[in-house]
């Protein structure tokens, strides 16, 4: 079956032909990140953590030299093309002191694969070390100007907002391996004490699922 994340017929799928419908589909749900200003400081938050129970907030993670801090989902195809590799990734963040932690702010009202009950589980499935967050009230994802599912946010010790943008080029269909190479060079360099390129791409994937009256201005 194919992975969804609006509400694209499949009787479309039957006509033009599931390779190419796949094709068509991912193409037309891409959200582009909002490439919120660079020196911008993280915006605080205290959300659970769905596999602990325990809460996370911005606060205790303020002895890391730097932040990592991922807006993804359970059920976009965008987040399951790079679901290794983002857990590789983030177990090489924390062996080095770098905090992590993703955050879910889909509306599970209208997406139950996202429910902080499916989190907690893909969390242990995936293998993810990380805080996996959810944003219930989905204030957190719009204080980061989120867009999309994957979007990433790199901070420096000083909490400025350094890096945001892709993973990587790879993208489902695309034929790239998932290497992390964008995110893991704008890391390498705050760990160097070296500037950050301010040349960067921006993350594409599924939107953010707002529970409905709720979409922000940049919507």
């Amino acid at each position: 079956m194919l992975a969804r994340c609006g509400n694209n017929s499949p009787t479309v799928a039957l006509r033009i032909g599931k390779a190419s419908f796949r094709r068509l589909y991912l193409r037309m749900a891409l959200t582009p990140s909002t490439m919120l200003p660079l020196g911008t400081l993280a915006p605080d938050f205290r959300l659970a953590d769905t596999v602990s129970g325990k809460p996370v907030a911005l606060a205790g993670l303020a002895a890391a030299p730097a932040l990592v801090i991922a807006f993804i989902c359970n059920h976009c195809p965008y987040v399951k093309h790079l679901r290794n590799g983002l857990a590789a990734f983030a177990r090489d963040c924390q062996a080095r002191g770098v905090a992590f932690v993703a955050i879910s702010a889909n509306d599970p009202g209208t997406h139950p694969a996202d429910s902080p009950a499916k989190m907690s589980a893909e969390a242990r499935a995936a293998g993810y070390t990380f805080p996996y967050l959810f944003d219930e009230t989905q204030a957190v994802a719009k204080a980061y100007h989120a867009a999309c599912t994957p979007d990433f946010f790199l901070f420096d010790a000083a909490r400025r907002l350094v890096y945001r943008g892709q993973f990587d080029d790879s993208r489902p269909g695309n034929g790239l391996p998932v290497t992390g190479k964008d995110l893991r060079g704008a890391l390498e360099a705050v760990l160097a004490g070296k500037p950050v390129a301010a040349s960067q791409k921006p993350s594409l994937g599924c939107n953010i699922k707002w529970r409905p009256g709720n979409e922000p201005d940049y919507y």
